[in-house]
């Protein structure tokens, strides 16, 4: 089991890499073998929100200066283990370019955050499970759509709209079976355990890598998440890190 130190001038986070994450959790500890993340910053920083460091842009930035599109030339594939793996706070997680230009959801090579949230209540909750319902709905919808083109455009030429309204009640049918076979998303009681009473970003879960969790310094990482921040999210005092691989 992989353990390593975020040693910042705001202090040190003691950080559990997961072994279900063996991608990620390789990458990580290559980079930190060769000092890459040594003297990097958190550039970006939101309150109730994460910490994101990993840009080897971020060394000796001037003030001002853009960050946040640096890393090494490759992504990692995603390792999504969800549910066990989820966005409590404390978790360690790969940052990536949006789902319109990576659809397959790849990892930055080195860009990272670390969860801080804040709580919910059940019925909020409860809420973002239905809208996650929907939203798994409308991706399936789409994609079998998308199957159908060639029969949609046919059916448009042809001003046919009794058959484009059959159609249409065929793929909602269809998309209702694959969500069942899917399984709507559903908070298992871990996560309503963890997001209740510690907090943190479920409405990430799924949809970033999970890799890693914070084990100590969580005041360290409530007090950089505190920090006053510019208008691009980024710390008015640098916060520089420098990551150690614990031994075994």
């Amino acid at each position: 089991m992989a353990r390593i130190k975020i040693k910042t001038t705001a202090g040190d986070i003691s950080v559990r890499l997961y072994d279900e994450t063996p991608r990620h959790r390789d990458n990580f500890l290559h980079l930190a073998a060769k000092n890459y993340f040594d003297g990097t910053i958190f550039h970006r920083v939101i309150k109730d929100f994460m910490i994101q460091g990993g840009d080897p842009d971020s060394k000796n930035a001037p003030k001002g200066k853009t960050l946040g599109t640096g890393g090494p030339n490759y992504t990692i594939p995603s390792e999504f283990v969800y549910p066990k793996l989820f966005h409590k706070r404390g978790a360690l997680s790969a940052a990536r370019t949006g789902d319109e230009v990576n659809p397959q959801r790849e990892s930055s090579g080195s860009q990272f955050y670390i969860v801080w949230g804040k709580t919910y209540k059940e019925q909020e909750l409860k809420q973002m499970e239905r809208q996650m319902a929907m939203q798994l709905e409308q991706r399936v919808f789409n994609e079998i759509a998308k199957e159908c083109h060639e029969e949609i455009m046919t059916l448009r030429r042809n001003r046919n709209r009794v058959g484009l309204q059959a159609l249409q009640e065929r793929l909602i049918e269809e998309t209702k079976a694959k969500c069942k076979e899917i399984g709507l998303p559903k908070f298992t009681d871990e996560q309503k355990e963890a997001y209740t009473s510690v907090g943190g970003t479920p409405f990430l879960d799924g949809q970033y890598t999970v890799f890693g969790e914070v084990e100590s310094g969580f005041d360290v990482v409530e007090k950089i998440q505190n920090t006053a921040t510019d208008r691009a999210d980024r710390p008015l005092e640098d916060i520089i890190m420098n990551v150690e691989i614990l031994p075994e």
